[in-house]
């Protein structure tokens, strides 16, 4: 038996051996072997600054419906390795900028790249990010609205050394448990116009695949008290579309959780949501209302299922591979791009010129971002890069370990859309049409679904060796 069909084999005797989702109260174990932190600050900009997600948006935010949050979880296991997940109330954040904040984690803590994951909400209200998005916001704006943001992004960097440094210093010895639980209010926005929606659910003829998964770390101190529930689903955070500042679903989820749970840090990732909706959309009280049913999603977990206790050592990998474009574009098609009648168009050739006459040519791959994690004998935390469509979850978590299999999109790095092999051939926005919005310089390669799900197995079977034969981590 291979490595990695003995990391599966082993999960599957854990769900035989315990029974998944038994309806009884969690149950501690007696033996904590985990520390763990967690801490949190407010992002959301004090000055008046553009907001990220829609081109159709023509002045900054003019009010707050609830505060952006940025969090940390850190998780130290026996031997006194840790790991880090930040989790941001933000759209996305480009490679320079994460890159930045892992550089200064490193410089600070001694934090590898590999220890470090960073989640995005994509909430489509909150500010411009750096050069995330940049044809559709940054490159068109006018200068006093760039330095706005350049600086909002100086101080969000000191503040997330700040908020990993408050997380460290809040590790104490902890109970980590996880479970799984649904909540169905996504619809694949592909397959279903957005006004059939209702009738489609009330007579139960939504098509299209979904993941209605909701993964549930939870983390408690030595007296049983919940400090940190890490949470996550895969639906894009578009209900609001208007001019203040709000987490969108995830925010009021999370808001309602720390609610229940006074003195609990709540922390969001997406996952492959980039085709799926909350639909209907548009009003905050259908915000809120999602983010009320995924809370309960969440509590149903922690409240009524036997979460499994994780025991064993946290171990780690990230890497970034040559993900190839299709064929790239001449100099002539871009300039000829350059006198479109679509700014965004001109925006991103302006861009490429500007890159092709400094002297960088067009690469014909993309460093693209993928991270595993076993944390323990619990999840798999799987991370990619960019808003990553539900087949790469559907597929990785029918190759692996099921609903042990955590698939975190919009990480570390949201550089496109990222399509399936399916999804790429049927075109359309998250097929291709929507790059142009993030600068690239066409579409990806047909062997893209293929090179990100064998880089997520290399992985795994990576660690899986690691843990069977009790090799030495890389550091």
């Amino acid at each position: 038996m291979n490595a990695k069909a003995l990391f599966v084999a082993t999960t599957l005797v854990l769900f035989t051996v315990v029974g998944w989702g038994a309806e009884t109260e969690s149950t501690l174990t007696s033996v904590s072997t985990w520390r763990a932190g967690a801490a949190k600050v407010a992002i959301t900009p004090n000055e008046p600054m553009c907001m990220a997600g829609y081109a159709s948006r023509t002045r900054p935010a003019d009010g707050k419906l609830t505060e952006l949050w940025a969090k940390a979880l850190v998780l130290e296991d026996e031997e006194g390795y840790r790991g880090v997940v930040l989790t941001l109330d933000l759209v996305g954040i480009d490679r320079t900028l994460s890159q930045s904040i892992c550089d200064a984690l490193k410089g600070r803590y001694g934090l590898q790249r590999d220890q470090i994951v960073i989640c995005t909400s994509h909430t489509h209200s909150g500010p411009v990010v750096g050069l995330n998005l940049a044809p559709l916001h940054h490159q068109l704006l006018a200068d006093p609205q760039r330095r706005a943001i350049d600086d909002w992004v100086a101080s969000f960097q000191d503040q997330m050394i700040e908020l990993v440094r408050n997380a460290i210093g809040n590790l104490e010895p902890s109970d980590v448990t996880w479970g799984s639980g649904t909540a169905t209010f996504a619809v694949n926005r592909r397959e279903n116009p957005e006004a059939a929606v209702p009738e489609r659910r009330t007579q139960g003829q939504l098509q299209g695949p979904s993941d209605h998964d909701v993964p549930v770390l939870a983390v408690r101190d030595a007296s049983g008290r919940l400090t940190a529930i890490l949470f996550g689903y895969a639906c894009h955070a578009t209900t609001l579309s208007g001019y203040q500042w709000s987490g969108d679903y995830p925010g009021y989820a999370q808001m309602n959780l720390e609610d229940e749970h006074p003195g609990c840090v709540a922390l969001f990732f997406a996952g492959c949501g980039a085709d799926q909706k909350p639909l209907p959309r548009r009003t905050v009280e259908l915000a809120e209302h999602y983010g009320r049913r995924l809370a309960d999603a969440v509590d149903s977990v922690l409240l009524t299922t036997q979460m499994q206790a994780v025991q064993g050592p946290l171990r780690t990998s990230y890497s970034e591979i040559d993900l190839p474009f299709d064929e790239l574009p001449t100099r002539d098609e871009i300039e000829l791009n350059s006198k479109s009648d679509n700014r965004y168009e001109v925006a991103r050739a302006e861009m490429l010129l500007k890159q092709i006459d400094g002297g960088d040519p067009l690469l014909p791959t993309y460093p693209y971002p993928v991270s595993a994690w076993t944390i323990g004998d619990g999840p798999l935390l799987t991370t990619l890069g960019g808003e990553v469509v539900v087949d790469y979850a559907l597929r990785l978590k029918s190759e692996l370990t099921g609903v042990q299999t955590w698939v975190a999109g919009y990480a570390n790095d949201v550089m496109a859309y990222v399509p399936s092999r399916r999804v790429l051939g049927e075109g359309g926005y998250e097929g291709g049409g929507a790059m142009v919005y993030y600068g690239l310089p066409t579409s990806w390669a047909p062997c893209i679904e293929k090179d990100i799900v064998q880089e997520v197995h290399r992985q795994v079977e990576s660690l899986s060796i690691d843990d069977t034969n009790d090799l030495t981590r890389s550091r």
